[in-house]
Protein backbone atom coordinates (compact mmCIF):
# COMPACT_ATOMS: atom_id res chain seq x y z
CA UNK A 1 0.00 0.00 0.00
CA UNK A 2 1.27 3.21 -1.14
CA UNK A 3 0.69 6.60 0.86
CA UNK A 4 0.38 9.61 -0.17
CA UNK A 5 2.10 12.98 1.25
CA UNK A 6 -0.17 15.48 2.70
CA UNK A 7 -0.06 19.59 1.96
CA UNK A 8 -2.06 22.45 1.88
CA UNK A 9 -4.24 23.13 -0.82
CA UNK A 10 -2.44 26.36 -2.35
CA UNK A 11 0.99 24.17 -2.15
CA UNK A 12 -0.44 21.82 -4.69
CA UNK A 13 -1.35 24.42 -6.26
CA UNK A 14 1.64 26.04 -6.64
CA UNK A 15 3.76 23.20 -7.68
CA UNK A 16 1.32 22.37 -10.36
CA UNK A 17 2.59 26.21 -11.62
CA UNK A 18 5.95 25.43 -11.69
CA UNK A 19 5.40 22.25 -13.11
CA UNK A 20 3.74 24.22 -16.30
CA UNK A 21 6.52 26.50 -16.52
CA UNK A 22 9.30 23.81 -16.19
CA UNK A 23 7.72 21.69 -18.60
CA UNK A 24 7.26 18.49 -16.19
CA UNK A 25 4.43 15.89 -16.14
CA UNK A 26 1.61 15.91 -13.75
CA UNK A 27 -1.89 15.49 -12.82
CA UNK A 28 -4.43 16.70 -10.21
CA UNK A 29 -7.78 15.31 -9.35
CA UNK A 30 -10.47 14.86 -7.63
CA UNK A 31 -13.15 11.91 -6.52
CA UNK A 32 -16.79 12.37 -7.20
CA UNK A 33 -18.02 13.77 -3.78
CA UNK A 34 -15.05 13.77 -2.19
CA UNK A 35 -13.03 16.70 -0.41
CA UNK A 36 -10.10 15.12 -1.13
CA UNK A 37 -7.75 16.40 -4.36
CA UNK A 38 -4.90 14.00 -4.95
CA UNK A 39 -1.77 15.54 -7.38
CA UNK A 40 0.93 12.91 -9.28
CA UNK A 41 4.03 14.38 -10.20
CA UNK A 42 6.39 13.20 -13.15
CA UNK A 43 10.24 13.81 -12.03
CA UNK A 44 11.11 13.95 -15.56
CA UNK A 45 9.43 14.86 -19.41
CA UNK A 46 9.61 11.53 -20.61
CA UNK A 47 6.42 10.01 -22.73
CA UNK A 48 5.98 6.67 -20.53
CA UNK A 49 3.22 4.75 -22.40
CA UNK A 50 1.23 1.89 -20.65
CA UNK A 51 0.02 -1.53 -23.19
CA UNK A 52 -0.63 -4.39 -20.46
CA UNK A 53 -2.04 -2.25 -17.62
CA UNK A 54 0.20 -3.37 -15.11
CA UNK A 55 2.30 -0.42 -13.89
CA UNK A 56 1.89 1.69 -11.34
CA UNK A 57 0.60 5.51 -11.92
CA UNK A 58 -2.38 8.18 -13.49
CA UNK A 59 -3.75 6.62 -16.81
CA UNK A 60 -4.41 8.71 -19.84
CA UNK A 61 -6.27 7.11 -22.81
CA UNK A 62 -7.19 7.85 -25.96
CA UNK A 63 -10.20 7.35 -27.61
CA UNK A 64 -8.41 5.07 -30.09
CA UNK A 65 -7.70 2.04 -28.60
CA UNK A 66 -4.66 1.28 -31.28
CA UNK A 67 -2.94 4.16 -29.79
CA UNK A 68 -0.96 3.72 -26.37
CA UNK A 69 -2.32 4.93 -23.68
CA UNK A 70 -0.03 7.87 -21.15
CA UNK A 71 1.01 7.24 -17.77
CA UNK A 72 2.46 9.32 -15.54
CA UNK A 73 4.83 8.46 -13.21
CA UNK A 74 4.05 8.72 -9.42
CA UNK A 75 7.39 9.50 -8.59
CA UNK A 76 5.83 11.69 -5.84
CA UNK A 77 2.04 11.63 -4.93
CA UNK A 78 0.75 14.58 -3.25
CA UNK A 79 -2.76 14.90 -0.95
CA UNK A 80 -4.59 18.30 -0.13
CA UNK A 81 -8.25 19.12 1.56
CA UNK A 82 -10.44 20.75 -0.95
CA UNK A 83 -13.22 22.35 0.60
CA UNK A 84 -16.60 22.64 -1.29
CA UNK A 85 -18.16 25.87 -1.15
CA UNK A 86 -21.58 26.25 -3.19
CA UNK A 87 -21.04 27.76 -6.52
CA UNK A 88 -23.70 30.78 -7.43
CA UNK A 89 -21.80 31.20 -10.85
CA UNK A 90 -24.88 31.70 -13.15
CA UNK A 91 -25.10 29.17 -15.77
CA UNK A 92 -24.06 30.03 -19.62
CA UNK A 93 -26.53 31.01 -21.73
CA UNK A 94 -24.81 32.40 -24.80
CA UNK A 95 -24.02 29.81 -27.68
CA UNK A 96 -22.65 29.78 -30.88
CA UNK A 97 -24.66 28.65 -33.56
CA UNK A 98 -21.88 27.90 -35.96
CA UNK A 99 -21.08 24.96 -37.03
CA UNK A 100 -24.95 23.87 -36.99
CA UNK A 101 -25.20 23.07 -40.38
CA UNK A 102 -22.72 20.97 -40.39
CA UNK A 103 -23.71 18.88 -37.45
CA UNK A 104 -27.10 18.41 -39.03
CA UNK A 105 -25.69 17.21 -41.65
CA UNK A 106 -23.59 14.72 -40.05
CA UNK A 107 -26.56 13.45 -37.58
CA UNK A 108 -28.89 13.05 -41.23
CA UNK A 109 -25.92 10.46 -41.92
CA UNK A 110 -25.56 8.91 -39.05
CA UNK A 111 -29.85 7.87 -38.76
CA UNK A 112 -29.15 6.65 -42.68
CA UNK A 113 -26.42 4.39 -41.67
CA UNK A 114 -28.60 3.23 -39.22
CA UNK A 115 -31.35 3.27 -41.54
CA UNK A 116 -29.09 0.52 -43.61
CA UNK A 117 -29.04 -1.78 -40.33
CA UNK A 118 -24.98 -1.61 -40.51
CA UNK A 119 -25.23 0.15 -36.94
CA UNK A 120 -27.92 0.48 -34.17
CA UNK A 121 -26.57 3.46 -32.22
CA UNK A 122 -23.40 6.15 -33.07
CA UNK A 123 -22.45 8.80 -31.18
CA UNK A 124 -21.49 11.81 -33.03
CA UNK A 125 -19.46 15.26 -31.89
CA UNK A 126 -17.84 17.93 -32.65
CA UNK A 127 -15.40 20.65 -31.67
CA UNK A 128 -15.58 24.08 -30.55
CA UNK A 129 -12.97 26.26 -30.54
CA UNK A 130 -12.55 29.79 -28.42
CA UNK A 131 -9.98 31.90 -27.17
CA UNK A 132 -8.91 31.68 -23.28
CA UNK A 133 -6.93 34.12 -20.91
CA UNK A 134 -8.33 32.14 -17.64
CA UNK A 135 -5.25 30.56 -15.65
CA UNK A 136 -5.38 26.75 -16.14
CA UNK A 137 -5.50 26.13 -12.68
CA UNK A 138 -8.29 28.22 -11.56
CA UNK A 139 -10.43 26.67 -14.82
CA UNK A 140 -9.93 23.65 -12.29
CA UNK A 141 -10.93 25.20 -9.05
CA UNK A 142 -13.89 26.23 -10.81
CA UNK A 143 -14.76 23.17 -12.37
CA UNK A 144 -14.36 21.31 -8.75
CA UNK A 145 -16.79 23.85 -7.22
CA UNK A 146 -19.59 23.81 -9.95
CA UNK A 147 -19.55 19.75 -10.36
CA UNK A 148 -18.89 18.29 -7.11
CA UNK A 149 -20.72 15.13 -8.38
CA UNK A 150 -18.33 14.66 -11.15
CA UNK A 151 -14.86 13.35 -11.37
CA UNK A 152 -12.73 16.94 -11.84
CA UNK A 153 -9.21 16.79 -13.48
CA UNK A 154 -6.38 18.86 -14.84
CA UNK A 155 -3.53 17.04 -16.66
CA UNK A 156 -0.70 18.36 -18.11
CA UNK A 157 2.43 16.60 -20.30
CA UNK A 158 4.56 18.74 -22.56
CA UNK A 159 4.92 16.20 -24.99
CA UNK A 160 0.72 15.71 -25.65
CA UNK A 161 -0.38 18.70 -23.77
CA UNK A 162 -2.55 19.84 -21.22
CA UNK A 163 -6.43 18.56 -20.84
CA UNK A 164 -8.71 19.37 -18.18
CA UNK A 165 -12.76 18.14 -17.29
CA UNK A 166 -15.22 17.16 -15.19
CA UNK A 167 -16.85 13.86 -16.60
CA UNK A 168 -20.11 12.14 -14.92
CA UNK A 169 -19.04 8.58 -15.87
CA UNK A 170 -17.09 6.16 -14.60
CA UNK A 171 -15.26 3.43 -17.10
CA UNK A 172 -14.88 0.82 -14.27
CA UNK A 173 -13.64 0.62 -10.37
CA UNK A 174 -11.78 -2.47 -9.60
CA UNK A 175 -10.71 -3.55 -6.50
CA UNK A 176 -9.62 -6.87 -4.79
CA UNK A 177 -11.51 -8.64 -7.72
CA UNK A 178 -14.71 -6.84 -7.40
CA UNK A 179 -15.60 -4.46 -10.44
CA UNK A 180 -18.62 -1.72 -10.12
CA UNK A 181 -19.10 0.26 -13.71
CA UNK A 182 -22.46 1.92 -14.90
CA UNK A 183 -23.90 2.62 -18.46
CA UNK A 184 -24.76 6.35 -19.18
CA UNK A 185 -27.26 7.47 -21.83
CA UNK A 186 -29.56 10.11 -22.85
CA UNK A 187 -29.56 13.69 -21.76
CA UNK A 188 -32.16 16.52 -20.89
CA UNK A 189 -31.45 20.15 -19.70
CA UNK A 190 -32.19 20.51 -16.08
CA UNK A 191 -34.87 22.35 -15.04
CA UNK A 192 -35.45 23.86 -11.15
CA UNK A 193 -37.54 21.66 -9.51
CA UNK A 194 -38.84 19.58 -12.44
CA UNK A 195 -38.20 16.08 -12.51
CA UNK A 196 -36.84 15.16 -15.91
CA UNK A 197 -39.71 13.17 -18.63
CA UNK A 198 -37.66 10.68 -20.60
CA UNK A 199 -39.01 10.11 -23.88
CA UNK A 200 -39.01 6.08 -25.69
CA UNK A 201 -36.21 7.08 -27.35
CA UNK A 202 -34.08 8.22 -24.00
CA UNK A 203 -35.15 4.94 -22.40
CA UNK A 204 -34.35 2.60 -25.09
CA UNK A 205 -31.51 4.01 -25.94
CA UNK A 206 -30.15 3.69 -21.97
CA UNK A 207 -31.24 0.17 -22.21
CA UNK A 208 -29.55 -0.77 -25.31
CA UNK A 209 -26.10 0.40 -23.15
CA UNK A 210 -27.13 -1.40 -20.50
CA UNK A 211 -27.57 -4.95 -22.21
CA UNK A 212 -24.72 -4.00 -24.50
CA UNK A 213 -22.01 -3.15 -21.39
CA UNK A 214 -23.72 -6.47 -19.83
CA UNK A 215 -22.94 -8.90 -22.80
CA UNK A 216 -19.32 -7.61 -23.21
CA UNK A 217 -18.55 -8.31 -19.59
CA UNK A 218 -19.79 -11.63 -19.34
CA UNK A 219 -16.99 -13.33 -20.45
CA UNK A 220 -15.03 -11.69 -17.83
CA UNK A 221 -17.01 -11.99 -14.62
CA UNK A 222 -18.09 -14.97 -12.20
CA UNK A 223 -21.17 -12.66 -10.83
CA UNK A 224 -23.14 -9.78 -12.65
CA UNK A 225 -25.51 -7.58 -11.53
CA UNK A 226 -27.03 -4.42 -13.73
CA UNK A 227 -30.10 -2.48 -11.54
CA UNK A 228 -32.33 -0.34 -12.91
CA UNK A 229 -32.21 2.63 -14.63
CA UNK A 230 -32.72 6.35 -12.46
CA UNK A 231 -31.99 9.82 -13.21
CA UNK A 232 -28.96 11.58 -11.87
CA UNK A 233 -27.80 14.86 -12.30
CA UNK A 234 -24.72 16.30 -13.82
CA UNK A 235 -24.79 19.84 -13.37
CA UNK A 236 -26.84 21.77 -15.91
CA UNK A 237 -28.02 18.05 -17.26
CA UNK A 238 -29.99 15.37 -16.62
CA UNK A 239 -28.88 11.73 -17.61
CA UNK A 240 -30.21 7.96 -16.93
CA UNK A 241 -27.75 5.43 -15.50
CA UNK A 242 -27.85 1.76 -14.26
CA UNK A 243 -25.42 0.76 -11.95
CA UNK A 244 -23.18 -2.26 -12.78
CA UNK A 245 -21.40 -4.89 -9.96
CA UNK A 246 -19.68 -8.07 -10.27
CA UNK A 247 -16.62 -10.16 -9.42
CA UNK A 248 -14.04 -10.82 -11.92
CA UNK A 249 -12.47 -14.36 -12.54
CA UNK A 250 -9.74 -15.37 -11.35
CA UNK A 251 -7.63 -14.83 -14.23
CA UNK A 252 -8.48 -11.71 -15.41
CA UNK A 253 -6.54 -8.87 -16.05
CA UNK A 254 -7.54 -5.08 -15.60
CA UNK A 255 -6.70 -4.91 -19.25
CA UNK A 256 -9.11 -7.66 -20.28
CA UNK A 257 -11.90 -5.65 -18.51
CA UNK A 258 -10.49 -2.53 -20.12
CA UNK A 259 -10.88 -4.00 -23.67
CA UNK A 260 -14.21 -5.45 -22.66
CA UNK A 261 -15.48 -1.98 -21.95
CA UNK A 262 -13.55 0.65 -23.58
CA UNK A 263 -14.94 2.03 -26.46
CA UNK A 264 -18.39 1.94 -24.06
CA UNK A 265 -21.48 2.28 -26.42
CA UNK A 266 -22.22 5.93 -24.21
CA UNK A 267 -19.36 7.46 -26.47
CA UNK A 268 -18.60 5.05 -29.60
CA UNK A 269 -22.26 3.24 -30.81
CA UNK A 270 -23.19 -0.33 -31.48
CA UNK A 271 -21.84 -2.37 -32.29
CA UNK A 272 -18.36 -0.91 -31.59
CA UNK A 273 -15.81 -1.46 -34.41
CA UNK A 274 -18.33 -0.27 -37.02
CA UNK A 275 -19.56 2.93 -34.83
CA UNK A 276 -15.84 3.61 -34.33
CA UNK A 277 -14.81 3.68 -37.97
CA UNK A 278 -18.29 5.33 -38.94
CA UNK A 279 -16.97 8.21 -36.36
CA UNK A 280 -13.43 8.18 -37.82
CA UNK A 281 -14.40 8.53 -41.37
CA UNK A 282 -17.25 11.24 -40.83
CA UNK A 283 -16.38 13.10 -37.74
CA UNK A 284 -14.94 17.01 -38.99
CA UNK A 285 -11.64 16.38 -36.58
CA UNK A 286 -9.45 13.79 -34.60
CA UNK A 287 -10.63 12.92 -31.15
CA UNK A 288 -7.42 11.85 -29.49
CA UNK A 289 -8.16 11.67 -26.11
CA UNK A 290 -11.59 12.93 -25.82
CA UNK A 291 -14.25 10.29 -25.20
CA UNK A 292 -10.64 8.20 -23.90
CA UNK A 293 -10.51 7.16 -20.21
CA UNK A 294 -8.46 8.53 -17.02
CA UNK A 295 -7.56 7.63 -13.97
CA UNK A 296 -5.64 5.57 -11.15
CA UNK A 297 -4.07 2.37 -12.48
CA UNK A 298 -2.23 0.19 -9.58
CA UNK A 299 -1.36 3.10 -7.67
CA UNK A 300 -2.57 2.35 -4.25
CA UNK A 301 -2.46 -1.60 -4.79
CA UNK A 302 -1.65 -3.66 -7.43
CA UNK A 303 -5.02 -5.06 -9.24
CA UNK A 304 -6.91 -2.01 -8.54
CA UNK A 305 -8.42 0.74 -10.69
CA UNK A 306 -10.37 4.02 -10.51
CA UNK A 307 -11.09 4.93 -14.49
CA UNK A 308 -13.61 7.58 -15.38
CA UNK A 309 -14.71 8.19 -19.43
CA UNK A 310 -13.28 11.46 -20.36
CA UNK A 311 -16.35 13.62 -21.47
CA UNK A 312 -17.43 17.03 -20.27
CA UNK A 313 -13.28 17.89 -21.35
CA UNK A 314 -11.43 20.22 -22.90
CA UNK A 315 -7.85 20.71 -24.60
CA UNK A 316 -5.86 24.17 -23.56
CA UNK A 317 -3.37 25.18 -26.09
CA UNK A 318 -1.49 28.40 -26.43
CA UNK A 319 -4.92 30.70 -25.08
CA UNK A 320 -6.99 28.38 -27.58
CA UNK A 321 -9.45 26.03 -26.07
CA UNK A 322 -11.08 23.36 -27.70
CA UNK A 323 -14.17 21.76 -25.99
CA UNK A 324 -15.92 18.89 -27.86
CA UNK A 325 -19.43 18.10 -27.49
CA UNK A 326 -21.61 14.99 -28.68
CA UNK A 327 -24.79 12.65 -28.25
CA UNK A 328 -25.96 9.18 -28.88
CA UNK A 329 -27.63 8.72 -32.65
CA UNK A 330 -30.46 5.84 -32.27
CA UNK A 331 -32.98 5.74 -35.34
CA UNK A 332 -35.33 7.81 -33.51
CA UNK A 333 -33.07 10.91 -33.59
CA UNK A 334 -34.06 13.86 -34.69
CA UNK A 335 -31.18 16.02 -36.07
CA UNK A 336 -32.64 19.50 -34.99
CA UNK A 337 -32.77 18.37 -31.21
CA UNK A 338 -29.25 16.84 -31.16
CA UNK A 339 -28.13 19.90 -32.26
CA UNK A 340 -29.83 21.52 -29.22
CA UNK A 341 -28.25 18.39 -26.91
CA UNK A 342 -24.68 19.64 -28.12
CA UNK A 343 -25.04 23.25 -27.01
CA UNK A 344 -26.55 22.66 -23.95
CA UNK A 345 -23.72 19.79 -23.08
CA UNK A 346 -21.44 23.14 -24.26
CA UNK A 347 -22.52 24.88 -21.45
CA UNK A 348 -20.87 22.97 -18.74
CA UNK A 349 -17.15 23.85 -20.10
CA UNK A 350 -17.92 27.01 -20.91
CA UNK A 351 -19.21 28.03 -18.40
CA UNK A 352 -15.62 27.78 -16.42
CA UNK A 353 -13.63 29.45 -18.92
Amino acid sequence: MHYPENKELQEVYERVESCMQSGLPFVIYRKPNDNELFAVFQSTDELVVTIDFIERGFVFAPFDRTNEAVLIQPDEVWKAVFNYKDSNTTNFDSTDESGKEAHVNLVKKGIKEIERGNLKKVVLSRKIDLPFTKAPVKIFNTLLHKYPNAFGYLFHHPKIGMWCGATPETLVEINNRELSTMSLAATLPYIKSKEPKWGNKEIEEQQMVSQYIGDKLAPTMERLEIDEAESVRAGNLWHLRSEISGTMLQNIEIKEVINALHPTPAVCGIPTEAAKQFIQQNETYQRTFYTGFLGELNLWEQGAASLFVNLRCMELQNGKASIFVGGGITKASNPESEWIETQNKSKTMLGTL
